[in-house]
C-alpha cells in the first residue's frame, strides 16, 4: 500500500516537471516569437527582401546646360546598356566570342566575367545603337537590356572647358558638370527584380524614388553660343599660325562682369572625352597662371595716377636703355633706347625702365595694396573648380630686384579670368567687378528658382584715374605696340604683352619660350566688351603685338559686325597716325562695313544674323539667297550667268557647328 502510494507520487512530480518544462519552453518560444515579430520585424524584413529580390540603380538623368540665348550646350539622351545573368548562360566561352567583336571587348575578359556563378554582372554600359542591334541579333540567352541616361553634347567640342564632362554614373568630373552637380543631378530610379530559391529571376518592376523628380534643374549660363563659336575658331585659326603650343581667349562684360566666351585650345570632343589627357581639358583660363609682362604695366599707372604721383604731362628719365636695379640690370626689349617718356608714352612703348620708374614714385606698400585691391593673388569666385589664386607675395619680401621686376610683370603669377576681370576696373570708371557664368537655375516647369547678376567687389580706383588710363591705352593701339589690334570702325584701347618663362633647368628666364598676349575693351568712350587673347610660346611672330594682337583683331571685329548694332562708332580724319583726329559718331550715321566688308573684299557673313547680312547684301548691292534661320554658320560664293557675283548662305538655330560644303 505504502510502496503504491510513493509511486504515484513520483509518477505526480514527473508529470509536473514535464509540464513545467513544456510550458518553460513555450514561454521561451513565445518570447522569441514576440521579439522576431514586434522589436526585430523590420530588420527581418529587410533581410528577407534582400534574399530574394536585387535592386540595380540606373543612372539618373541630368537637367540641361543653355547657353543664353536658350540652345542646349549639353542634354540627356536614353541609351542602352548591357548586362547578364551568368546563372542562365549555358556557354559562357561562346557567348563571350560572339558579343566581343561587336562591343569591342577583350573576349577572354568577357568570359571570364560571365564564368562566374552570380545572378548579375555588367556586359557594357551606354553601348551605341548600332551596338545595340548587334547584340539584339544574337538572341543571347541570359544577356539583357537596361535604359540609361547619358549625356549628351550637341556641339561637341563647343565650351567644351567650361562645360566639363560627366562620369559613367552620370556624376559631374569636370567644370560645369562638376560645379552645378547638386542642381543637375537627380536621384536615379531603380530596377527591382525577384528570383526564387535556386537564384532565378521572376519578374522585373520599375522602382522611382519620390524625390527623383524635384532635385533635377537646367543651368543657364552667360555664355552667347554663337559668340563662344566665333572665339573658338579664331583662336585655333591663331594658335595655327603662331605655332603656339596652345592658347586662351575671354570675352567678358564690364559692366556686368558677364562671360560671354572663355575658349581654350587644343579643345576637346566632350562625348568621347576619355581618349583625351587631362592636360588638354583643363581650362586654362581659370586654373593655369602665368608671369603677365608688360600685358600688366596699365595697372601699375593706373594705381600711380591714383595715388597722386604721376601726372599725365610727368617725363620719367628712361636711361637710354640701361637702368641698374640692386645688383641687376634693367633694359628694354629688343634692346630699344629710349631717353624721356611720358606715363602715356610708357604704356605705348612698352617701356620696362618707364614702367619701373613710375613703381617706384608709387612704393612698395602701395603698389602692393593696389594689386590686390585689383584682384590679384585672390580667386575671382567664377563659379568654375579648380580656379587658383595665383602668387602675389607680401611686399615686406619684396627685395629692390622683385619689386622693378613685378613693375612690368615678373616676379608673381596671374590667371586669364584675373587678369580680364582686374581690366573691368579700368574699363567700368574704377569699379571691379565680380566675373560670372552661371546666369540662372531653372526648375523643370521652366521656372527660375536661383539668378545671378552684377556683383561690385569693389572700388579700386577713381572715374577720372580710370579714364587717363583708358586715353593711353588708345594710344597704345593707334601709334603703339598694339596697331596690330586696331579696328575700322570701332575705337580699342589694350595693351600687349611678352612674357619670357622662367626655365627652372637653367635658373634663368628663357629666351626661345615666351607667353605673348593682348588685351582691349571697345569702345573707348563706354567698353561693352572686353577680349581677352593668350598664346603660350607662339613658334612664329613671338611678340605679343605680332601674335595676339591680331588675333584680338580678327575676333573683334566679327564681334563687333554680329552683336553690336548700337555700339558707337568712328572715323578717322586727317588721315591715320599721330596727326590723324578720330571722330564718333554713332552706328547709322555709317555704312556697316568693317575692314573685311568693303568694295572688293569678299564678305566673310559667319556669325551674322539673317537681318545683318541682309542689311549689308543691301548697302553693298549684292545679290543673296539664304537657307535657314537663326545665325550664318556657312556661305558659298558664285557667278551667276552673267559672271556676277552672288553669295548663298546657310543659317541654323541649333548647333553652332561649321557646315562644310560638300
Amino acid at each position: 500500500m505504502k510502496g503504491c502510494k510513493n509511486k504515484n507520487r513520483w509518477l505526480r512530480f514527473r508529470i509536473i516537471l514535464t509540464l513545467t518544462v513544456f510550458a518553460a519552453l513555450f514561454v521561451v518560444l513565445l518570447s522569441r516569437a514576440f521579439q522576431l515579430q514586434v522589436f526585430s520585424g523590420r530588420a527581418m524584413k529587410v533581410r528577407a527582401e534582400n534574399q530574394y529580390t536585387r535592386k540595380l540603380k540606373v543612372t539618373p538623368t541630368r537637367g540641361v546646360i543653355l547657353e543664353r540665348g536658350g540652345q542646349e550646350l549639353a542634354a540627356t539622351i536614353m541609351v542602352d546598356s548591357l548586362y547578364a545573368n551568368p546563372t542562365h548562360i549555358s556557354d559562357p566561352r561562346i557567348a563571350a566570342r560572339r558579343l566581343a567583336p561587336i562591343l569591342s571587348l577583350d573576349a577572354r575578359q568577357l568570359a571570364a566575367e560571365l564564368s562566374r556563378r552570380k545572378s548579375f554582372c555588367w556586359v557594357k554600359r551606354k553601348i551605341t545603337p548600332q551596338e545595340s542591334e548587334g547584340v539584339k541579333a544574337l538572341n543571347i540567352k541570359g544577356v539583357y537590356f537596361v535604359k540609361e541616361s547619358k549625356r549628351f553634347y550637341p556641339n561637341r567640342e563647343l565650351a567644351c572647358h567650361v562645360l566639363g564632362v560627366c562620369g559613367l554614373d552620370s556624376d559631374g568630373l569636370e567644370g560645369l558638370e562638376l560645379a552645378c552637380n547638386d542642381n543637375l543631378r537627380e536621384s536615379g530610379p531603380e530596377i527591382l527584380w525577384r528570383r526564387d530559391a535556386k537564384g532565378k529571376a521572376l519578374y522585373t518592376e520599375a522602382v522611382e524614388k519620390a524625390d527623383s523628380k524635384t532635385r533635377r534643374h537646367s543651368v543657364m549660363l552667360t555664355i552667347d553660343g554663337p559668340m563662344q563659336y566665333i572665339v573658338e575658331r579664331q583662336l585655333k585659326e591663331a594658335v595655327e599660325r603662331s605655332r603656339s603650343g596652345a592658347g586662351t581667349a575671354i570675352v567678358m562684360d564690364p559692366r556686368t562682369g558677364e562671360i560671354l566666351a572663355m575658349a581654350n585650345v587644343p579643345s576637346f570632343n566632350c562625348n568621347n572625352f576619355e581618349v583625351y589627357s587631362r592636360q588638354i581639358r583643363k581650362n586654362r583660363a581659370v586654373i593655369d597662371s602665368f608671369e603677365p609682362g608688360s600685358i600688366f604695366k596699365p595697372f601699375i599707372v593706373a594705381a600711380a595716377l591714383e595715388e597722386g604721383v604721376v601726372v599725365e604731362g610727368d617725363r620719367f628719365n628712361c636711361e637710354n636703355g640701361s637702368y641698374r636695379v640692386g645688383p641687376k640690370t634693367i633694359r628694354e626689349a629688343l634692346y630699344k633706347k629710349y631717353k624721356e617718356l611720358t606715363a602715356s608714352e610708357i604704356l605705348k612703348h612698352s617701356s620696362n625702365i618707364g614702367s619701373v620708374k613710375v613703381a617706384e614714385r608709387l612704393g612698395k606698400e602701395p603698389l602692393h595694396r593696389y594689386l590686390k585691391a585689383f584682384g590679384f593673388g585672390e580667386k575671382t569666385g567664377v563659379g568654375l573648380p579648380g580656379e587658383a589664386s595665383g602668387i602675389v607675395s607680401s611686399a615686406s619680401d619684396w627685395t629692390s630686384v622683385d619689386f622693378a621686376a613685378i613693375s612690368f610683370g615678373q616676379g608673381l603669377s596671374v590667371t586669364p579670368i584675373q587678369l580680364i576681370a582686374a581690366m573691368s576696373a579700368i574699363a567700368r570708371d574704377g569699379v571691379l567687378m565680380r566675373p560670372y557664368i552661371v546666369k540662372a537655375v531653372i526648375d523643370s516647369k521652366g521656372k527660375v528658382v536661383e539668378e545671378f547678376g552684377p556683383q561690385v567687389v569693389r572700388k579700386v580706383i577713381s572715374p577720372e584715374a580710370a579714364r587717363q588710363v583708358r586715353r593711353m591705352l588708345v594710344e597704345v593701339v593707334e601709334n603703339g605696340t598694339g596697331k596690330a589690334a586696331r579696328l575700322a570702325d570701332v575705337l580699342v584701347g589694350g595693351k600687349t604683352g611678352t612674357a619670357q618663362k622662367y626655365d627652372t633647368a637653367t635658373g634663368a628666364y628663357s629666351i626661345d619660350r615666351v607667353v605673348a598676349s593682348f588685351i582691349g575693351f571697345f569702345p573707348v568712350e563706354d567698353p561693352q566688351m572686353i577680349v581677352l587673347v593668350i598664346l603660350d610660346e607662339p613658334q612664329l611672330n613671338r611678340w605679343g603685338g605680332e601674335a595676339a594682337a591680331p588675333a584680338f583683331k580678327d575676333i573683334s571685329e566679327q564681334l563687333v559686325r554680329s552683336f553690336a548694332d548700337d555700339m558707337p562708332t568712328r572715323r578717322m580724319a586727317g588721315g591715320e597716325g599721330t596727326g590723324g583726329r578720330i571722330v564718333m559718331t554713332s552706328a547709322p550715321d555709317i555704312a556697316e562695313q568693317s575692314s573685311q566688308e568693303r568694295e572688293g573684299d569678299q564678305p566673310d557673313f559667319r556669325g551674322m544674323s539673317l537681318r545683318r547680312v541682309l542689311k549689308i547684301a543691301r548697302n553693298r548691292g549684292m545679290t543673296v539667297s539664304v537657307n535657314g534661320s537663326g545665325w550664318a554658320v556657312a556661305q558659298k560664293r558664285m557667278n551667276d550667268k552673267d559672271g556676277n557675283p552672288q553669295y548663298h548662305v546657310i543659317f541654323s538655330s541649333g548647333p553652332f557647328m561649321e557646315t562644310r560644303w560638300n
